[in-house]
């Protein structure tokens, strides 16, 4: 079938009077909008489970699982315009109108929406004040009796090109959405949910609290564009500075699962910064860590810092979510989705790819619109068909491919799909549009550190491998403790033996071994360097931990899977010589 029906709430939002504000200064005005879309909108869509259908210029048509979903997701948006509007003059100021409507609803095969439930949505948006959100009598009553709001009426109300009058109801901004308890049972928190307190100025000295603050907001802004993470606002999270309040208090007010407290201190030329992540509903500590930088400059020094405070948070609350998952009897799709991360992240052996595969089934089964499922999924997919685990190689990379545009055109910011499509493109013969992805990933998130070291390993298809140490030493300084790190080390150990630099080869492919002992291609490469150094009982042994890792690794396979990525003649003779080592070594020619 080309299109299906199915029930729906739809958000539809557009700029007021965005023609007068671009024809005033069009580069100011499309540059606030990305930002807006970056730092506020789609951080606050992703967090409520929506789907970007459609955007239209200044115009955008969302999909909710839920009517509460939509209107948390339009009053955080409504809420943080009213911040970022302040101090404004009008003329200046973007303003959004908002239209929530449930109905039925049209969907194709592309995944674009028709029909009256999103034409009703589109024309409560345009009867909408500035700043408001209009929803329809269909959608109030969905969310009256579940959410404690304030809504106005405007009664029955004629709509272009709608039958009949709809009744309107007009939702005031400036609340904060309580769920309505039927028993005395608390809300729920948000998967990935965190406030990050403002970080203490130890000293004192006025003159760096602006250094402090600038920490405390680009920490805040980074973890916002964490797929699926919710993150309180930056004026709510200030109106907890300098008061000593306890962290489960802190957590029943603002519903959240985590609470990142930190402290920033100078002295003897350098700064410091103490963190700690905390359980919200235990007070427990899950995790604390203290920086050390030379203090140079102050704005290098900060983006540094953000930049390792940033991807450490992440990788540790995946973690947390995913130890939270396995304790609940009744995972959602967001539990299982955790859950295949957390078995992605430790290797990619045949058992845990596998592992991971059925979580993200599992979890697209429970919802279908999990775009992150969708998109890990791929990855499983390629890195099963790359790593000498399958015989099916082109099904799958085709089956990733397909799925990663899929998402890609769901959600066009995504900085890990794109990420994921630069990986797939550089494994099939097209290196140079899988690096212009990688970079596109990092305009998008600067801190994404795994990209950086893509980058570096596609240089080595491209015949360049010489360039491929930079770019992983520029992914470690992002994130030195990153749980991908095991694979930047393999790629720089990949680069020096292609390079026939095979003692340097033999030591980075020993410290991607110490940092994960199941990564099969490390454990291939290793032979072939301690073969061309002559070390053959120890090319024999690493042959033995390689085929016990993965007893299908042989020659033919190996070269074939590596032929398939690149035809340049550099990387090809490089790759006859990687051969020729583990031909010494003993790896079965298959």
């Amino acid at each position: 079938m080309s299109e299906s029906r199915k029930l729906s709430a739809i958000l539809v939002a557009d700029v007021v009077g965005y023609s007068r504000l671009a024809g005033a200064d069009e580069d100011r005005t499309l540059a606030r909008l990305r930002g807006l879309r970056s730092d506020l909108i789609d951080p606050a869509i992703a967090a409520h489970h929506g789907r970007i259908v459609k955007r239209t210029g200044d115009g955008s048509i969302i999909e909710f699982r839920s009517v509460v979903d939509a209107v948390h997701c339009a009053l955080e948006v409504q809420n943080g315009m009213v911040d970022r509007n302040a101090g404004l003059p009008p003329e200046r100021r973007i303003e959004f109108r908002i239209g929530i409507h449930v109905g039925d609803v049209i969907e194709e095969i592309d995944g674009d929406l028709m029909g009256d439930g999103v034409n009703i949505a589109a024309r409560l948006q345009g009867v909408a004040k500035s700043g408001a959100i209009c929803v329809s009598e269909d959608a109030y009553r969905q969310v009256k009796s579940r959410l404690d709001l304030k809504f106005s009426s405007l009664g029955p109300t004629e709509l272009k090109n709608i039958v009949e009058p709809i009744h309107v109801y007009s939702l005031d901004v400036g609340q904060q959405p309580q769920v309505k308890s039927e028993s005395s049972k608390k809300p729920i928190p948000p998967h990935l949910s965190i406030v990050v307190l403002p970080f203490a100025n130890i000293g004192g000295d006025p003159k760096e609290e602006y250094f402090t603050e600038g920490v405390t907001e680009s920490l805040t802004t980074d973890l916002s564009r964490m797929t699926g993470a919710f993150v309180i606002a930056r004026n709510t999270a200030y109106s907890y500075k300098g008061k000593s309040i306890d962290v489960k208090q802190i957590g029943r007010e603002l519903n959240v699962r985590y609470v990142l407290e930190g402290s920033v201190q100078r002295g003897g030329g350098r700064m410091r910064v103490n963190v700690q992540l905390i359980d919200a509903e235990s007070g427990s500590h899950l995790w604390a860590e203290r920086f050390d930088k030379p203090l140079a400059d102050f704005f290098d020094v900060q983006d540094e810092i953000v930049a390792l405070l940033a991807n450490r948070l992440r990788t540790e609350l995946v973690s947390a979510e995913a130890r939270r998952a396995e304790r609940s009897p009744s995972p959602d799709s967001l539990d299982l989705f955790f859950q295949g991360l957390a078995s992605q992240n430790k290797g990619p052996t045949p058992e845990n790819l596998s592992q991971a595969q059925s979580y993200f089934e599992r979890a697209l089964a429970l919802d279908p619109g999990n775009i992150d499922a969708l998109i890990h999924l791929a990855f499983v997919d390629c890195l099963v068909a790359t790593y000498l685990l399958s015989d099916d190689k082109a099904e799958r990379i085709a089956k990733s491919e397909a799925a990663l545009t899929k998402a890609l055109s769901l959600a066009p910011e995504h900085a890990f799909a794109h990420l994921c499509l630069g990986i797939v493109l550089g494994w099939t013969k097209r290196a140079e549009q899988g690096v212009a992805e990688c970079e596109r990933a990092l305009a998008i998130d600067r801190n994404l550190a795994f990209a950086q070291a893509v980058i570096g390993a596609r240089k080595i298809y491209l015949g360049r491998a010489e360039e491929t140490e930079a770019h992983v030493r520029e992914a470690l300084r992002l994130s030195p403790r990153d749980g991908w790190v095991f694979y930047w080390l393999m790629f720089v150990g990949m680069a020096n033996t292609f390079l026939g630099r095979y003692e340097e080869a033999v030591n980075w492919l020993r410290r991607s071994i110490e940092a994960n002992r199941n990564n099969p291609l490390s454990l291939v490469f290793l032979p072939s360097g301690l073969g061309h150094l002559g070390r053959l009982e120890e090319a024999r042994a690493a042959v033995e931990a390689a085929l016990a890792v993965n007893p299908r690794a042989t020659i033919a396979r190996f070269k074939a899977t590596l032929a398939s990525f690149s035809d340049n003649p550099v990387f090809l003779a490089g790759l006859e010589r990687v051969v020729e080592g583990l031909r010494k070594a003993g790896l079965p020619e298959g």
